[in-house]
């Protein structure tokens, strides 16, 4: 019997690497794992107290392919209370997690053979969906010179304009965001040249010095007191009506990665299609996950969230202030999500016997750069900081005593 061809693509390597994580700790030895981009805490009290309310009383039936409509309403009110926006709730469709988002997104913005774009080194699984439905992937070489983001240089620089651009802001696996300036940029020159715009803004929330983007960053909550107005950055949701697509998750900022929960922010021609295509590919998204996520949006639930991005914060000061003793060569500027991309070829290690080696011999979980970069991903690897201090300073001590037995 024969495989489809669509189901060809890579694996995704850091999966690989938190199966062997998991198997060293099952076996009773010391494991830190900083490969996968999962905050350790979890979803909020308020979220799992109302799961657990919902599981008891409430009705976990079927709901609308698009969503909640209870659900909805909040995400909509999120781009107000953070982005000064006006959304329609019609337009918010709610999706199971991110994946699900970007699925539904390609299959209804893009056919087979039409070309995307995306920047390299970026999230692979942009790359092997698009590449499943029968999409050419066209890769932008990104480096530091654009802080590994793409650009309308880049766009114009290419023999044929494509049928679609994919950003990310705050990347994966760098961590570097896209300013307000350089965003319009791109949505104008996607406008202009009818090339569907998809903007992933999963790790909105989590930014760092954003003052000196011209960000105003939200202070912590102290008093369950909800910050409005543009508190969290610039979305692509207010080139809306430019065809642009957004999609956003409940994964990182609220920490609930196993809810499978995220969304999508739609253009008034892509309503309908994604309609349809939600209900046979998942009916809906899960129920429990859906009603309980109302909660996030919460004083509570905000309250949580940033306590979290406090924890990150001392995380990263902590691994910039020891980069010295690491003695990694570049590495990407983290303007936000949780990671640290750094260049170990110093080492005279490939990312990938870099990171098996460490493991094995440290106990310390990264992921190599190959899952994010097919050409220079070897020099590479990827840290996730979305844990503890203590935990992060036992990983950087375990990286820096066992990098001297190379």
């Amino acid at each position: 019997m024969k495989v489809s061809r669509r189901a060809h693509v890579p694996p995704f390597a850091v999966m690989e690497i938190i199966a062997a994580a998991n198997a060293r700790r099952a076996a009773g030895q010391s494991v830190l794992n900083l490969c996968a981009g999962e905050p350790s805490t979890g979803a909020s009290d308020v979220v799992r107290d109302l799961a657990a309310k919902l599981l008891a009383e409430g009705d976990l039936g079927y709901t609308e392919s698009l969503g909640a409509p209870v659900l909805r309403r909040a995400i909509a009110g999120h781009y107000k209370r953070w982005y000064g926006l006006d959304i329609d709730p019609a337009r918010v469709a709610v999706t199971t997690g991110s994946s699900g988002a970007f699925l539904l997104a390609f299959l209804a913005a893009f056919d087979a053979g039409d070309r995307v774009a995306l920047a390299r080194p970026g999230y692979p699984a942009y790359k092997n969906i698009l590449t499943a439905l029968g999409c050419e992937v066209v890769e932008l070489d990104c480096g530091p010179e654009s802080r590994y983001q793409p650009t309308v240089a880049q766009l114009e620089a290419l023999d044929e304009v494509p049928d679609g651009l994919m950003i990310a802001s705050p990347a994966n696996p760098t961590g570097t965001m896209i300013t307000p300036t350089e965003l319009s940029a791109l949505a104008t020159w996607c406008a202009t040249n009818g090339v569907r715009l998809i903007s992933d803004e999963i790790y909105h929330g989590i930014t760092y010095d954003s003052a000196e983007r011209g960000v105003t960053a939200l202070p912590q909550a102290r008093s369950g007191a909800v910050t409005p107005l543009s508190a969290k950055g610039f979305s692509a949701a207010a080139f809306l009506e430019s065809g642009v697509v957004v999609v956003n998750s409940f994964s990182k900022y609220w920490a609930m990665t196993g809810w499978r929960l995220g969304w999508l922010v739609l253009p008034a021609d892509l309503v309908a299609p994604v309609d349809a295509l939600a209900g046979n590919v998942a009916l809906c998204p899960p129920a429990l996950a859906q009603h309980a996520g109302v909660a996030a949006f919460s004083p509570a639930g905000y309250a949580a969230a940033e306590e979290n991005v406090v924890r990150y914060t001392a995380c990263r000061e902590l691994l910039l202030s020891r980069l010295p003793e690491l003695g990694w060569g570049r590495v990407a500027p983290a303007d936000g999500a949780f990671y640290l991309y750094a260049d170990i070829s110093a080492s005279g290690l490939d990312s990938i016997t870099w990171c098996a080696r460490l493991l094995d011999e440290a106990g310390v979980a990264l992921t190599p750069g190959t899952d994010f970069d097919v050409v220079d991903g070897a020099s590479w690897v990827r840290l996730s900081f979305a844990s503890s201090v203590e935990v992060v300073g036992e990983a950087i001590d375990r990286i820096v005593a066992w990098q001297r037995t190379l």
